[in-house]
């Protein structure tokens, strides 16, 4: 195998950032393996002795940004003040992430590859929050949310919202920016399970978001 890289994992790894920039911009159809080679200078030949197909290559990117996802919520919350501040930063970092998005690759996903997907062995899915669970039980713990809620079902909710804020079916991207959006769900959201303390601070955050 001919590249400039030294290692099978380098490789791969340059691949699939190149891929999920891309996919990201475009969406995954209209990204080919030929644009994918040009993008990161290597032959196309060299992505398909890593990768067999598109899907795969798909599955890589997906796991790959769920684990820098799951990373940089522990960063988030090793470096938060309370619940409330973590929950914002997290709201703020998926904001970018959502500008930086095409809803291509969220439409495409859905209408060509999650089948797919979901019949892997072993699931994978896009960036999520549900490892938030640790943030609700940390508010519960902090009284700046409500201590009779149920954080399972909480952190479900939340995960639920977030997935939908770009379902443009549900909020068209004509009528509402994701913005919008997430401060009439999200947000309203977190003020319902919050304490009196949590809603001062829910909206000293809220002006600033």
């Amino acid at each position: 195998m001919y590249c400039n890289l030294n290692t099978i994992m380098d490789i791969r790894e340059r691949i699939i950032e190149g891929a999920a920039q891309l996919f990201k911009m475009y969406g995954i159809k209209a990204v080919t393996m030929d644009s994918l080679a040009s993008q990161i200078g290597v032959s196309k030949r060299t992505i398909y002795e890593v990768f067999a197909d598109k899907d795969e290559l798909l599955e890589g990117v997906l796991k790959n940004m769920a684990v820098k996802q799951r990373h940089l919520i522990s960063k988030i919350l090793d470096d938060s003040d309370n619940a409330i501040d973590a929950i914002f930063k997290l709201l703020e970092v998926n904001r970018d992430h959502l500008q930086t998005m095409s809803p291509a690759f969220q439409a495409d996903l859905r209408k060509y590859h999650m089948e797919v997907l979901m019949n892997k062995d072993e699931k994978c899915e896009m960036p999520d929050y549900r490892d938030n669970i640790r943030i609700i039980e940390k508010g519960i713990k902090e009284k700046l949310f409500r201590k009779n809620i149920n954080a399972e079902i909480v952190n479900s909710c939340l995960y639920s919202m977030g997935r939908s804020i770009m379902d443009n079916d549900l909020y068209p991207y004509e009528s509402y920016t994701r913005k919008e959006v997430i401060k009439n769900t999200f947000i309203n959201y977190l003020r319902g399970i919050s304490t009196p303390e949590g809603i001062e601070l829910i909206n000293k955050r809220d002006e600033k978001y």
